[in-house]
């Protein structure tokens, strides 16, 4: 019994090693920003990107954590052209859902980056160096998930305690509209800080994960062209920005799943896959999930095929690299009483999963490894 669990254990183990979708890797030559993407380029996939804490926790790790000041794959080259972001992973900002103040959004402020509520209907814009209260967001607790913190902070100082306190600085549509949030802004007159904010940086992959870690000294405005992003062992990581023409060690990742732009019935797609690559792709964690509708936003179907597929006989869905479905992004709940059916994403929108026929045609998502 004993070793049974030590070896469910070791297989549990060399899951979260061998099963991450990207890894990560620090090359300790001095380069520029451009040579160092140019290199990851042509030898990885990338200059790296992070897209959350975990994602800091492991550049942290890597080479032991032993590493000097890096670069990764953030750089503003933009020309000013400002993009709209929610602080907190995996909330992807829709204009279409957008519940503007007159007057806003003030593309003429070219200090006002930071998100303010304006009252329990309305946003706008202000200054993020401003002290405000603010409100974070807590997804550990079911009974009181938002917090209006009334301490006076910066927008980048109230994102941090957001994080190192709850989770984020509350983001989205769906999180504002909440009553729990519209009862806490009764019981102030400010305008407090949320999640919102814009700005001209950009990953090298083309990928639009808001996720951001800037030191102390960082200001959000628009004087930061040619400039490149750096991150800091001996500053928990956080990031520093400076000319893209120092010379620094760099962090390059390997993607490990692939869009496949062909349009196959989903035997053929997991025949295809296994054939050049690995598998159809296995999602089991919401951090896999964020990835791979990053990915799947290039293709030029509706949606993709992935590794999920429903056993009729048995009445139960199922990964075909065996992983248990553990983790669900259902659209609705799936009928259990089709047969020959599997998973789709959705290649827009909310990037929900669905039951389609087998015999229907679409791109698909392969892992590598």
């Amino acid at each position: 019994m004993q070793w049974s669990l030590i070896l469910l254990f070791l297989m549990a183990q060399c899951c979260f090693m061998d099963c991450q979708l990207y890894q990560f890797l620090y090359i300790n030559e001095n380069k520029t920003w451009t040579e160092a993407q140019q290199y990851c380029r042509e030898n990885h996939t990338d200059l790296v990107t992070v897209t959350n804490m975990k994602d800091m926790e492991r550049l942290l790790s890597i080479s032991a954590g032993d590493w000097m000041d890096a670069w990764i794959g953030l750089y503003d080259q933009t020309e000013g052209d400002r993009r709209q972001y929610w602080s907190l992973p995996g909330v992807e900002f829709d204009d279409n859902e957008t519940i503007w103040n007159p007057g806003e959004p003030n593309v003429c402020g070219k200090r006002e980056n930071c998100g303010l509520l304006v009252n329990t209907s309305k946003w706008g814009y202000a200054s993020c160096s401003i002290q405000r209260y603010f409100l974070c967001y807590n997804d550990t607790n079911t009974s009181h998930k938002y917090h209006l913190i009334k301490e006076r902070k910066s927008w980048q100082k109230a994102q941090s305690y957001c994080r190192e306190n709850h989770t984020d600085l509350i983001s989205g549509t769906k999180q504002l509209q909440d009553e729990e949030v519209e009862k806490a802004m009764k019981s102030t007159h400010r305008k407090p800080f949320i999640g919102l904010f814009r700005d001209t940086w950009r990953w090298s992959d083309g990928s639009s994960f808001s996720f951001r870690h800037w030191n102390k000294n960082f200001k959000n405005v628009e004087h930061n062209r040619d400039q490149c992003v750096m991150a800091v062992p001996s500053d928990k990581g956080r990031w520093k920005n400076e000319s893209c023409n120092g010379k620094k060690p760099f962090i390059c990742y390997d993607d490990n799943v692939i869009l496949i732009k062909e349009n196959k019935t989903w035997e053929d797609a997991l025949t295809y896959c296994r054939d050049h690559h690995h598998d159809l792709v296995t999602i089991t964690n919401m951090d896999d999930q964020r990835w791979i509708q990053e990915k799947v936003k290039n293709a030029s179907t509706d949606y993709v095929w992935i590794g999920l597929h429903y056993a009729w006989t048995l009445h139960f869905w199922f990964w075909v690299s065996d992983e248990v479905v553990s983790y669900e992004n259902w659209a609705s709940c799936p009928k259990m009483d089709n047969c020959d059916v599997s998973g789709a994403m959705e290649t827009r929108g909310g990037h929900k999963w669905l039951e389609k026929k087998d015999s229907e045609t679409f791109n698909f998502i392969c892992s590598k490894y």
